[in-house]
Formats: structure tokens, sequence, C-alpha cells
């Protein structure tokens, strides 16, 4: 692990352009620029060159700074051979410069390769480039010693924290991304679960007005095969016309379900048990239950009353609904089916899956669902926080 850290580059997402601010740019860029005025007036201002000694002085400066951007370009793509390459191009552009008495340049050359190596390279290669590059200015430095020693450590710690600061914003860059990710994981799972929403609403609205005409509209073809009465005929056709009707009404409910607008559960079960002609009995002090808990109260009593239409016509039926002091209980039971009821093939219409979306409902809610023979009928109890 020891040997991997002095050969792991730096970040790359901290060194990656896009990775600053634009006011960040755009100081970088005039700091760049007044250096490089610096350099040049410090190398042609004192008027020491003159002559193909000017030609030769601005040669070395034009390959000082093309070095320049191609080391920190390498570095910044974390090309090794290059990055080192040009480095040691710098450090005898640097000598060459301190030679020709381009003092400024030459320190300049050393100051930045110290500090850059620092920042971009691995460990172990930035140690060495920093030790060459700020050793080369102590063995050409005509300064006192005490200045030297502060200048190689001010330098030295400014690349230090210019490294951190870089491997900060590489990490924050990271958590970013991987924010955005988790971010847009949980909009396409909340989407998911609004579309598994919709479709339970769906499905138990057209459950229950749908097969509740098929009773009748099933009732009546048999009474016309039978030679039934006509009056008989039309009144099995009526009810199922009041019960498209109440489908309409229902699916308007859920609509206004799914935007969070309800009717209270105990006005609602009146209205479903007196259309059904089931007893309803409520036990408890009635209270306003949450909306995802009043939702799975009201279809799991409209998906069994369904059930007793289509498996048990004619059968008793009786809801019982439970105020708990921390939860809700819906409990519908049915006898044995009546005698010389009209089934036909009821009991295969419908997806199969009333039992499972109300099971389904529920568990999302932290509840359960029990649903099972009962004394020859059928009971279902749902459970649910509230």
């Amino acid at each position: 692990m020891a040997g991997w850290y002095w050969t792991r580059w730096p970040s790359r997402e901290g060194l990656e352009r896009d990775a600053d601010s634009r006011p960040r740019r755009v100081l970088t860029a005039l700091g760049r620029a007044v250096l490089l005025v610096t350099v040049c007036w410090g190398t042609f201002s004192a008027g020491a060159h003159t002559g193909w000694a000017v030609v030769v002085a601005v040669a070395g400066l034009a390959a000082a700074v093309g070095l320049s951007a191609g080391y920190l370009r390498a570095a910044r793509e974390q090309r090794p051979a290059l990055s080192f390459g040009l480095a040691a191009g710098l450090l005898g552009v640097a000598w060459l410069a301190n030679w020709g008495q381009a003092f400024l340049l030459a320190d300049v050359l050393w100051y930045g390769l110290a500090v850059t190596a620092l920042i971009r390279l691995p460990p172990a290669p930035a140690l060495l480039t920093a030790a060459a590059a700020l050793g080369s200015y102590t063995a050409a430095s005509w300064a006192s010693w005490l200045s030297v020693v502060a200048t190689v450590g001010g330098l030295a710690l400014l690349g230090y924290l210019l490294r951190l600061d870089t491997e900060a914003r590489g990490t924050a860059r990271r958590l970013l991304a991987q924010e955005r990710a988790a971010r847009a994981a949980e909009a396409e799972s909340a989407a998911l679960a609004e579309r598994a929403r919709i479709a339970r609403e769906i499905h138990d609205v057209l459950a229950h007005s749908l097969s509740a005409q098929l009773v009748h509209l099933e009732a009546a073809r048999l009474m016309l095969d039978a030679g039934t009465d006509r009056e008989q005929v039309r009144e099995r056709v009526v009810a199922a016309r009041r019960m498209a009707q109440d489908g309409l009404a229902e699916t308007r409910q859920a609509l206004s379900a799914l935007r969070g607008e309800f009717t209270p559960v105990g006005e609602f079960l009146v209205e479903l048990t007196g259309r059904e002609r089931a007893v309803l009995s409520v036990t408890g002090t009635p209270r306003p239950l949450p909306a995802e808990a009043g939702l799975a109260v009201r279809r799991t009593a409209q998906e069994a009353l369904t059930n007793v239409r289509k498996h048990a016509p004619g059968a008793r039926c009786a809801l019982e609904l439970r105020y708990l002091p921390d939860a809700v209980e819906l409990e519908v039971r049915n006898s044995r089916p009546g005698r010389g009821e009209p089934t036909g093939g009821l009991t295969d219409s419908g997806s199969g899956y009333g039992l499972l979306g109300m099971r389904e409902r529920a568990e999302l809610l932290g509840g359960t669902l029990l649903a099972g023979p009962d004394e020859g009928g059928w009971r279902v109890l749902l459970r649910v926080p509230a």
C-alpha cells in the first residue's frame, strides 16, 4: 500500500479545467499573464542583453514558455515519460537562463517547477523534481542562507498545501458526481413507484366497476337464454347502467386520490356498503387517517366486495373498521354463496392479481393482509399503521 501511494498520481478530477469556477480560471489566466510580463521586464529592462543576445534571450524565453505549457498539460493528463522529460528540460533551460544572466527567468522556472511538481506528479517523482529544482536554486543563488532557507521552505509548503487543495477539489467533485447519480437513481425509483401506484389504482377501479357491470350483464344474458320475463332482464340492464355510472364516479375519486384529495374513509365505506348491501360496523374512535393508509382501506374494501360478487354471489357480507391506538384494521367477511344465483363465467373474470395487489399495498405501508377461508365463506383482514 505504501509503495502504491508513492507512485499514485493526484486526483484527475481536481486537475481538470472545468473543476475550477469561472472566477478562479480568470484569476489563473491573469496571474500567468502578469508573471510572463514580469519575467520579460526583468530579463530585458536591465539592458544586459544586446544584439544577438536579445535574440537568444527571446528564443530561450519562448522555449521556457513552450516547455512549461507542455509540462503542465502532460502532468494534467498524467503521462509519466513526457512529464518527467519536460521537467528535466525545464531544469536545463533554467540553468542556461542563469548562465545567460536571466536570473529572474531561472528563478521563476525553478520555483514553478518545484511547486507544480508537488501539485501534479506522484509523491516520489514530485519530491525528486522539487528537490532538484530547489537544490538548483540554492546552488545558484547569491542570497543569504536565511533567505534561501525561507524561500525553499515556503515554496515546499505552498506546493504541499496546493496539492491538498487539489485532492480536496477532486474528492468534492467525485462526491458531487456520486450524489447526482444517487439523486437520478432515487428519482427513477420514485417514478417507478408512482407508476406502480397508478397501476394499482387503475386495476382497483376497473376491477370494482367493470366486474359489477359484468355480474348484471351476465345475469341478463342467462335470463334471456332462459326466457325470463322482460322486466326482470330490464332490471339487470338498468343495474349494469347504474354500475357504469358508479364506475365513472369511482374513476373521478381515484383521480382525486392520486392528487391527495380524499373523502373520509368512514363516509366512503358507508356509501360502498350501501351500494353492495353489506353490513358495516365501526369500533374505536374515528380519526383522520394518513393518505396512504386511508387509500389502502378503501381499495381493500372495494376489492374484497368485488371478489364476493364474483366468487360468492348472494352471500351475506359484513365489514368492520377498527380504529386501534397505532393502526387501523379492516375485516371483511362473507358467508357461503347463495343458492340459485347466476354465476356463469364470472369466477374466471379479472386478472387474478387483486389479492396480490392488496397484499403488496399493505406491505408497502408496513402492514399486513390476511385472506383465507372462514367457516365456509371468506375472510380478509387488513392492518396498516395509522
